[in-house]
């Protein structure tokens, strides 16, 4: 363990780090090192694309440094916290390089988070500001932190970024630029030091906070880009939010580190990206599920082979090897393969992507490169491959523990291994099959929503005796959430009254039920545990029969 200049223990070995610094594993340099030397290079060099507009270098830079400024005059030092909740808009390139500048963590906050989530995260960061979208999709986020911000003493500013009605928080960003104040010496940031705080689902409602360094952020996003074969000059489509670490790092950073052109899309549209794709030819981009079987359907509808698309890896949602050979046959020029990790450890596997090929990219989850990975039973004994266990990896780019010691010491064990919670096993060429999960998560369409979150909630409620909420499937997102609900005696709870108990928590939507089945009791082993299996197999028999 070492102590990080945030007061935050992080997980820390000196040896392996040592050895991934002299393999070249490690850069050992931050973005703003960066975007400093390709704007000095080539500032008239894009790196993002936002609404249509062309953001250069030299003016990220710029920009970044006048913010850095600003924020160094409010009081912002090393190891303070910095949160921003926001769409995919390039201003979100100036807060991540600005606050890399000052060794300032930054904490993106993703735009569904209503009251509950954001308080939490804001609340347990300790975070000292926060840039936020005034309002988006008809949300208010101005009001919302308005009414949290009494309840939060370590939050001082509340900034808005594109404010159309001044005055509704501290100031907008573009005032915090205008006014900047000369930039005075820069600390030394060490790329050991926290850079990222992002906050995941856990399986006990409360959400964890992942911890990474400047090096462990960016090592598979390179990686990939070797991989993949994706080079300087190549322009990328960046569909998921860049508050998830997919986003972040393909649609903040790599353009600084691998000299790309990325065009960040700020609400997925399949026809408008498949438009972009050949406008501005994309040769790679990466989501979840629902957005490629999407881009497929306007493809073959449209006759459209947008011949510039090379690569679209998919994760975070359970892809069918149907939907992979379907790119195939679709989009010729492109090839499409599963890939495997998480926020505590990305890009777990790369994915096959070579000639002859096809079938590992369908049928398995990606070949394991960067990382060493173990399947472990029940009591922790290692298994041998084809056996089925849990996933359990190590590697350079795997994040640096949990801002939350006891959630460190429940997910990594002795030799350094993060437990992810996920079931599966290896094949002979090394590459991993998910099959299912320990953790009681449901994944809609990549998002992660803890049930026993949603059960909790659920409780509050008068008329509700007991409550178990389990995945459903979904023809779009793969899974949704189901509510399984037994009444106090004597009570008829409806659908609506529990619909109106999640409008009064200030929770994201995406964590309201899309059904609800009021039982008279549920199934249980002989302790009293709720068997769930059995109801997500009650679930899927009624979808299947229509009922």
């Amino acid at each position: 363990m070492r102590q990080d200049i945030s007061g935050w223990q992080v997980q820390w070995d000196d040896a392996r780090s040592a050895q991934w610094v002299r393999e070249g594993r490690w850069r050992n340099l931050t973005v703003a090192d960066a975007a400093r030397a390709l704007a000095e290079r080539e500032p008239g060099r894009v790196t993002q694309v936002c609404g249509g507009r062309d953001v250069t270098a030299g003016e990220v830079w710029e920009q970044s440094v006048r913010l850095a400024a600003a924020l160094q005059a409010q009081g912002f030092r090393a190891g303070d916290v910095l949160a921003f909740q926001a769409p995919n808009w390039h201003e979100c390139v100036f807060i991540d390089i600005a606050a890399c500048m000052l060794g300032v963590i930054v904490c993106p906050i993703v735009t569904i988070y209503r009251e509950r989530e954001v308080e939490l995260i804001l609340s347990d960061s300790r975070a000292k500001g926060i840039f936020i979208a005034e309002s988006f999709r008809g949300f208010d986020f101005t009001a919302m932190l308005a009414r949290l911000r009494p309840a939060l003493p370590n939050l001082a500013h509340v900034w808005t970024v594109r404010s159309s009605a001044p005055g509704r928080a501290d100031g907008d960003l573009r005032d915090l630029i205008a006014h900047a104040p000369a930039l005075p010496a820069l600390p030394a940031v060490s790329p050991d030091a926290i850079k990222l705080v992002l906050y995941t689902s856990g399986t006990t409602g409360r959400p964890k906070a992942v911890l990474h360094s400047h090096n462990s952020l960016i090592r598979a996003t390179l990686l990939c880009a070797t991989h993949w074969g994706i080079r300087p000059g190549d322009t990328t489509l960046m569909p998921s939010p860049v508050t998830h670490v997919t986003g972040f790092s393909h649609g903040i950073e790599m353009p600084f580190y691998g000299e790309t052109r990325c065009v960040l899309m700020e609400k997925w549209d399949a026809a408008q990206a498949a438009d972009i794709i050949e406008r501005e030819q994309v040769s790679f981009t990466i989501g979840a599920t629902p957005f490629l079987q999407e881009l497929m359907d306007v493809a073959e509808r449209s006759s459209r082979s947008l011949p510039s698309l090379r690569l679209f890896p998919c994760g975070g949602a359970a892809v069918a090897p149907e939907i992979i050979y379907r790119v195939a046959r679709v989009l010729p020029n492109c090839r499409s393969f599963r890939v495997y990790g998480s926020s505590e450890a990305p890009m777990i596997t790369m994915g096959f992507c070579g000639p002859g090929q096809e079938r590992l990219a369908a049928e398995t989850d990606g070949e394991v490169l960067d990382y060493e990975v173990r399947i472990v039973d029940a009591e922790g004994r290692a298994l041998a491959p084809g056996e089925e266990g849990e996933i359990c990896a190590r590697g350079p780019a795997m994040c640096i523990g949990y801002a939350d010691a006891g959630h460190s010491a429940e997910a990594f064990d002795a030799d350094g291994f993060f437990h992810t919670g996920d079931i599966g096993y290896l094949t002979p060429e090394h590459a991993i099959v998910f099959t299912g999960r320990i953790k009681d998560l449901i994944n809609r369409g990549g998002e992660k929503i803890s049930a026993k979150e949603v059960e909790d909630l659920l409780h509050q409620h008068p008329d509700v005796l007991a409550a178990a909420v389990v995945a459903m499937p979904h023809a779009r997102l793969g899974e949704t959430v189901c509510a399984y609900v037994i009444a106090r005696p004597g009570s008829d709870p409806q659908a609506a009254d529990i619909t109106a108990l999640l409008d009064a928590a200030g929770v994201a939507r995406q964590k309201y039920p899309e059904r609800i089945v009021f039982v008279d009791q549920f199934p249980t082993t002989a302790s009293g545990k709720v068997k769930k299996d059995l109801l997500r197999a009650d679930v899927q028999q009624r979808a299947r029969e229509g009922r």
